[in-house]
């Protein structure tokens, strides 16, 4: 439900061709406990029926052109667009495991102290054995108040729209947008709070291309963040080895290694190493490289606007 005048917070949702998912996040939202609320779709130039789906709910549309699209821009115009103080960020390809999963994810701002929240993210059947232990580490099932590091993730999050103002994302990084942000409240003396109860099933069914470039853009973003850091091919050697070693024990113990053997070793591959290409040989973010981080082929290459595109 979408209540048009002052709604308990803003729900911005960022989309390319989530047709398949977007559906039931909005159905999610629908059933929570927490009803009034704005919802904000940015899409960055779908071809498939995400933006039909969208209508069948009360969702306000923005428009972001494919040649423009930055995490963080992308982000920076659904909060422009958003009428609430508490804006919440949602992946089109999440869902709530359960209808409060708002009402936890917002709680925490009681504390004004509090600039950030962000849930727990679960795989689902389809997700890969080594995601699945990165789910589990990253998100654990204890909740943490006021967390010392600035890890978080936008695909399940939420933030004080009168800080973004102060300092909004950084358009420029090619992701880590979300890391970004949350160094900056915490170095100004706010605290940040992982929720575990505001919980989310995250689908991430990508290819072994789509996971190298999804670190690689990481670390592209964490090199602009952290000047100083390195990543050399003996750090990604030992690694790369670990953690599939570590894999293979914990999918020895659960009686999952013949099925999952295939999927660590690559998965794991591809992890690290586009992390190692990412720090070691990338320096911007060119047109090139949006094309291959977040479109598909020859989107780039076409000049309409992402409004023609979907008229």
């Amino acid at each position: 439900m979408m209540s048009a005048q002052n709604p308990r917070c803003s729900i911005v949702i960022r989309a390319y061709n989530e047709a398949a998912h977007i559906g039931r996040l909005l159905d999610g939202i629908q059933s929570q406990t927490v009803k009034d609320v704005e919802i904000i779709l940015v899409d960055s130039g779908s071809t498939d029926a995400t933006l039909e789906t969208a209508a069948r709910y009360s969702v306000k549309i923005v428009h972001i052109d494919s040649a423009d699209f930055t995490f963080g821009r992308s982000l920076n115009l659904g909060i422009a667009a958003a009428s609430a103080e508490l804006v919440v960020f949602a992946s089109a390809h999440v869902y709530p495991l359960s209808e409060r999963w708002l009402e936890h994810l917002l709680a925490p701002f009681e504390n004004p102290l509090v600039a950030l929240t962000y849930g727990a993210q679960r795989g689902v059947a389809s997700t890969k054995f080594s995601e699945q232990r990165f789910f589990a580490q990253y998100f654990p099932d204890a909740s943490n108040p006021d967390q010392s590091d600035p890890f978080c993730n936008n695909a399940n999050a939420a933030i004080r729209r009168g800080l973004w103002e102060k300092h909004q994302y950084d358009e420029s990084l090619p992701g880590l947008e979300d890391l970004a942000w949350a160094s900056w409240v915490k170095e100004q003396g706010y605290r940040l709070a992982y929720v575990a109860e505001a919980a989310v099933a995250h689908v991430h069914n990508e290819s072994r291309t789509q996971v190298f470039n999804r670190y690689r853009r990481e670390a592209m973003a964490m090199k602009r963040i952290l000047p100083r850091s390195s990543y050399r091919f003996r750090h990604f050697l030992r690694i790369y080895i670990t953690a599939v070693a570590n894999d293979f024990v914990a999918a020895l113990r659960q009686r999952l290694l013949l099925k999952s053997a295939y999927s660590i070793t690559w998965f794991r591959l591809m992890q690290f190493w586009g992390a190692y290409w990412g720090y070691n040989h990338s320096d911007e973010l060119t047109p090139e490289l949006k094309q291959v981080f977040y479109y598909s082929p020859r989107i780039l290459t076409d000049n309409r606007t992402a409004q023609e595109k979907v008229e």
